[in-house]
């Protein structure tokens, strides 16, 4: 299929006008002026008046999660009816253009067999990385369906099941979280002693760490670990972002979750209700401030936490977005930012041998970056090279 008469977003920046994208084989063949492609012969699909960019990357979801607030613990509805609740999760968020994600957090790794039967082809859906179980400290954040560890020794032996489990990355969880009951968003529940403990171990397997951390001191304790990404990063402040730039640190702000809890109130209890109108005007600031300072965010929308279900996960860039992150950069997050963070070198970006996930979106979204955060505004969504979604299309079975 050869793509021409539009406009051409690589990832990264907009490609000179008039350029033009081959996609043979389930990869991009070529990009180039449309005058170098005057002998094909193949099919053609017009994009006057369309934008083509590569499919989005959502950096932190929860598959087993879908946005309407109950409680997810593997059981009652058991094991079997729950992996098939994350995959429907998985091709909605495919269908929302998204042809890449990273789970933040399962239930007893079913999401690992959802990971294998995308990634391999057996089922539809998005490219898929796993964190598995999430660490935590005794009655610390998500206790109930994590691997609970105290203790350096603990720790290591906690992301040493993970990796036993064949998981992608690991996730520590630094603090208190907004949504979970019973924990306060400053506490540093981790010391810097275990999570460095933990990060040392994944690291000596070739694995990148998630810190889900709040707090200031819950974010410098991670930093000072040496994490992958931090996850949130609500409270940071000049050291923080000073310390995170140092040591390359990704940020993943999950802004749609604050957000969205904020649209619908009556939706949330009073507690955590409380915690958020105390929180989002300073994470916006926070995302503000590691933007100016030149740090590396990726989108994440921690899509399938309450009132923030899967298929919209596009929206997040209308949050970047308005706490100054340029279209063009909120873009790049969300595709070549985002696959340098989940270690995707074939996925991300438009150029010749990458993987042909694209996303075609009606207008210019790098002057209104609500073509790309409203689906309603997706014309396709392809995935290796074949049409998976969009108002033109049905998925298919």
């Amino acid at each position: 299929m050869l793509y021409l008469n539009g406009k051409l977003f690589d990832g990264r920046d907009a490609l000179p006008p008039g350029h033009a994208l081959l996609v043979e084989e389930g990869r991009v063949r070529a990009i180039a002026p449309a005058a170098q492609f005057e002998g094909h012969a193949g099919p053609r699909f017009d994009l006057r008046g369309d934008t083509l960019l590569p499919g989005l990357i959502d950096c932190h979801v929860h598959l087993t999660m879908s946005g309407d607030g109950k409680a997810v613990t593997g059981q009652g509805s058991g094991h079997a009816a729950l992996t098939l609740q994350a995959l429907e999760n998985a091709q909605a968020s495919l269908r929302g253009g998204v042809t890449a994600l990273r789970d933040c957090g399962g239930v007893d790794h079913v999401e690992f067999a959802v990971r294998d039967a995308c990634n391999s082809g057996r089922f539809l859906g998005p490219h898929i990385k796993v964190s598995g179980k999430v660490i935590c400290m005794t009655g610390g954040t998500k206790w109930k369906i994590a691997r609970v560890a105290d203790g350096p020794d603990e720790v290591v032996k906690a992301v040493r099941e993970q990796i036993y489990m064949g998981c992608d990355c690991i996730k520590l969880m630094a603090t208190g979280a907004v949504l979970h009951p019973g924990t306060d968003i400053e506490d540093a529940q981790y010391t810097e002693e275990e999570l460095t403990a933990g990060v040392n171990e994944a690291r000596r397997f070739r694995k990148p760490t998630a810190a889900h951390a709040i707090g200031t001191q819950g974010i410098l304790n991670a930093a000072r670990a040496g994490v992958t990404s931090i996850e949130h990063g609500m409270f940071m402040t000049d050291e923080t972002v000073r310390l995170m730039l140092e040591r390359g640190i990704f940020l993943v702000p999950t802004l749609a979750a604050i957000e969205h809890v904020l649209l619908n109130p009556d939706a949330v209890s009073p507690v955590s209700l409380a915690k958020a109108q105390r929180v989002a005007q300073r994470h916006r600031e926070s995302v503000g401030m590691y933007y100016r300072a030149g740090g590396r965010i990726a989108m994440g929308a921690d899509t399938g936490t309450l009132c923030n279900p899967h298929g919209e996960n596009a929206q997040e860039l209308r949050y970047m977005v308005a706490c100054g992150m340029s279209p063009r950069d909120a873009l790049a997050g969300a595709t070549s930012v985002a696959a340098d963070l989940l270690r995707l070198p074939d996925r991300g970006t438009l150029k010749e041998g990458q993987i042909a996930d694209l996303l075609i979106v009606s207008g210019d979204p790098l002057s209104d970056i609500e073509r790309v955060a409203d689906r309603r505004n997706h014309r396709l969504v392809i995935k290796d090279g074949r049409v998976v979604g969009g108002p033109e299309s049905e998925l298919p079975a």
